[in-house]
């Protein structure tokens, strides 16, 4: 593979995106060139001059803060327009070390991944709490369930794509991209495998959530929102069968108690109450129904969008 890019998305980090762009390999095995792109997502300080001064091949800035999901975005696009064939995520508040990357993208180059995530492995992290341990460990297990997908660290931003994945990935402005990217890329059928890496603890406050809960209920609405995209036949008809079958129960009792009073159909409560357990099942199928149809119509617009981004990549010859 020719060329990898390093993206960087960054916000008021002049202390320590010097040191992540530094710590960036420049030579990996497998790899002809190493690119480090910086996006800048409207920084009030001087990160996108420290970023230059200590070797970033191009910074990107936003004019206005936009968030890290239409940042991430916006770096993928960046890095097509230069052709890259792997493309790696890393934090700018060190976090995560350059030093990895080669290990990261090890299956990439080998051709057995389209997405490697860097595992933390959280269970080890002793500079997390109890409690956030728990709850990482928690919410990367039901992004499994919904993904499909074996990822033990839903939430590490330290990732690697092919530029396959990188042009079938496309991301909303929502919170974050992390789950996004793993629920579509489930949906698609993308491979994705997983690496051990090393975090190290960050002393500064998160720039992303204001706390653990808020960042949970942030997380929360993307999966919510992700998932039905993909999958809204069995979200909407996972709701509605509750009501369906509440309602059929009580339509059943109240012919049951009737026919038993040879005719005296008297039980108003529990027809009233299953009539409309029957009526709002009935809307949810109907809903998904139409959603599917819109979900048919993504599709076709998803693969509208691959092929335009695809005819747009630079052509390399090895």
């Amino acid at each position: 593979m020719r060329l990898l890019v390093a993206q960087i998305c960054a916000l008021n980090e002049r202390e320590h995106i010097g040191d992540v762009i530094r710590s960036i390999p420049r030579e990996i095995p497998g790899i002809q060139e190493v690119r480090v792109l910086v996006i800048d997502d409207g920084s009030r300080d001087d990160t996108g001059d420290v970023a230059r001064a200590a070797g970033a091949d191009r910074v990107v800035r936003h004019v206005n803060r936009r968030g890290l999901a239409r940042a991430f975005q916006t770096g993928l696009d960046t890095a097509l327009e230069w052709g890259a064939d792997v493309i790696v995520n890393i934090d700018a508040d060190g976090q995560y070390r350059g030093e990895d990357i080669p290990a990261l993208v090890a299956d990439i180059v080998a051709g057995r991944a389209e997405i490697v995530i860097g595992d933390r492995q959280v269970r080890a992290l002793t500079h997390f709490s109890p409690a956030k341990r728990s709850f990482q460990l928690l919410g990367s297990r039901v992004v499994r369930l919904a993904s499909g997908l074996r990822v033990s660290d839903a939430v590490s931003g330290f990732r690697a794509y092919s530029q396959e994945a990188a042009l079938r990935l496309y991301v909303a402005p929502l919170f974050s991209y992390t789950i996004q990217t793993l629920v579509q890329a489930g949906k698609l059928n993308l491979a994705v495998t997983s690496v051990p890496i090393t975090a190290r603890e960050t002393p500064r406050p998160s720039r992303l959530q204001r706390n653990m809960f808020d960042f949970m209920i942030q997380q929360a609405i993307v999966l919510g929102r992700t998932y039905v995209a993909y999958e809204p036949m069995k979200t909407f008809l996972g709701l509605a069968l509750p009501f369906l079958l509440a309602g059929a129960v009580l339509i059943g009792r109240v012919i049951v108690l009737g026919l038993a009073r040879n005719g005296q159909f008297a039980n108003v409560p529990s027809l009233v109450a299953g009539s409309i357990g029957l009526v709002i099942g009935l809307l949810l199928g109907t809903t998904a129904l139409i959603a599917d149809r819109i979900r048919e119509n993504r599709r076709l617009l998803e693969e509208i969008l691959y092929r335009q981004r695809r005819a747009q990549v630079p052509h390399r010859t090895p």
